[in-house]
């Protein structure tokens, strides 16, 4: 079975050495939305979630099959709440 990279990207960067096995890509893009929603929620519990967050998977070679970004993008009328 291919072995699958997630590598994290939030301002700190998170390389995912070990890496996981899946059956296929399609598998692959499922367990990228559960991790990225998993540390998505986890950073925002802890109010640490940067405005600019992305998610790479690279296959075993390093070879970058797909990406997931996440934008923070505030509006104008939000701009007197700043944080």
């Amino acid at each position: 079975m291919p072995r699958y990279h997630y590598n994290v990207y939030d301002g700190v960067d998170l390389l995912d050495r070990r890496g996981v096995e899946l059956p296929d890509l399609t598998y692959a893009r499922r367990e990228a939305i559960r991790y990225a929603g998993a540390l998505l929620e986890d950073g925002a519990q802890k109010d640490n979630l940067s405005n600019e967050w992305r998610m790479e998977v690279v296959n075993e070679n390093g070879l970058l099959l797909f990406r997931l970004d996440f934008l923070v993008t505030s509006s104008p009328a939000t701009e007197h709440h700043k944080t």
